[in-house]
């Protein structure tokens, strides 16, 4: 995953969190800001310290943008996913199976993108 397609500013987290409703999984909280200011696609991950150690919680962030950068996204949006408790006790496999049946959902894949 490029750096640019990373949310990194503090400012940006906070905006989109307080303005935009999430849509809720069991494993994850995903805020999807559509804007058509924005000239790329960006993604945020947010885990919180008291589900695991350093390690673990950038492990997962590690398999999230492996799993993210496998597809084409279409552009003009900001995109955090939140982990939950739940996701630790899925493989990898099953992670990967639930975020891109989740993406799906919000209709961000470029329209040739199949499964």
């Amino acid at each position: 995953m490029k750096k640019i397609n990373i949310i990194k500013s503090n400012e940006d987290y906070n905006r989109i969190i307080k303005n935009i409703k999430p849509y809720k999984y069991k494993e994850y909280l995903i805020f999807l800001e559509r804007n058509k200011d924005i000239k790329n696609y960006a993604f945020g991950f947010s885990i919180s310290k008291k589900l695991c150690n350093a390690v673990t919680r950038n492990k997962i962030k590690r398999q999230l943008k492996s799993i993210i950068d496998k597809k084409d996204y279409q552009k003009n949006f900001n995109c955090i996913i939140m982990i939950r408790k739940s996701i630790l006790e899925k493989s990898y496999q099953e992670r990967e199976k639930v975020l891109i049946e989740a993406l799906q959902n919000l209709n961000i894949y470029k329209k040739g993108e199949n499964s």
